[in-house]
């Protein structure tokens, strides 16, 4: 439990807080994230959230909390939480609808895809301020030359296909992104086919994880998204949603 310092006799204390009026990042008007942090109710002790709006098929983009960890609940509409068990090097995938979570442990990579519109996600951290580090921002800012000879790739690709991201996508893919046609599907449809199962798209297949067992239904991995530019909010370190 956090060790309060606040003075609950101050006139500055605070309780309440409307999450509208703190929005983090904007796409559209079917997809935002408001936050909520010790920056805005000073009372809070190691916990914060986000409230995460989104449509079919937009995804918040890989990323880790280095500071915290992040419990994903569906308050309307569904989505799919996958994140990589960094133990086992198993990709792993969550579809939660209303009423269901799914953890995802401190540092770990992760991101969600939303199945259906008007999908609504609260997303908890146990730290004042989570801390974000983007998938966007390390692969626009390690060098091309590193990456091509790391993992032995033609440098010229490397940077033809990391150019268009600019800055910390956050929600993708961006509004103007041209998505790539995976057999008159885009990747990020969430009709895209299970392999184990070709006439039904995931998001009708699985319903409920399944946490009690050793073998956890596995979907398809998605190709990369294509990157397009974005604002940038904030390089280098990793920054809080709070501010």
């Amino acid at each position: 439990m956090a060790i309060s310092y606040m003075d609950y006799t101050s006139p500055q204390v605070q309780f309440t807080f409307d999450l509208s009026n703190n929005q983090f990042f904007k796409k559209d008007e079917q997809n935002y994230i408001n936050a909520l942090s010790v920056k805005q109710l000073n009372t809070l002790g190691n916990v914060s959230l986000l409230d995460i709006f989104l449509s079919t098929s937009n995804v918040v983009e890989p990323h880790i909390h280095q500071n915290a960890s992040e419990l994903v609940y569906c308050v309307s509409g569904s989505a799919v939480v996958s994140l990589v068990n960094p133990f086992t090097k198993e990709l792993l995938n969550f579809p939660i609808q209303p009423g269901q979570v799914a953890n995802v442990p401190q540092g770990w990579w992760h991101y969600e895809i939303a199945t259906v519109d008007n999908t609504h996600l609260i997303a908890i951290f146990d730290a004042p301020i989570p801390e974000f580090i983007g998938g966007s921002d390390l692969l626009r800012l390690t060098p091309a030359s590193v990456l091509a000879h790391t993992y032995c790739l033609d440098e010229a690709k490397v940077k033809e296909t990391l150019a268009p991201i600019t800055g910390t996508v956050f929600i993708g893919p961006p509004n103007d992104c041209k998505q790539t046609q995976v057999q008159g599907k885009t990747a990020a449809n969430p009709a895209y086919p299970n392999p184990s199962h070709p006439n039904q798209p995931y998001s009708s297949q699985y319903h409920r994880p399944s946490y009690g067992y050793p073998q956890i239904p596995q979907f398809p991995q998605f190709p990369q998204f294509p990157q397009y530019p974005q604002p940038v909010y904030g390089i280098g370190q990793g920054y809080g949603y709070g501010y």
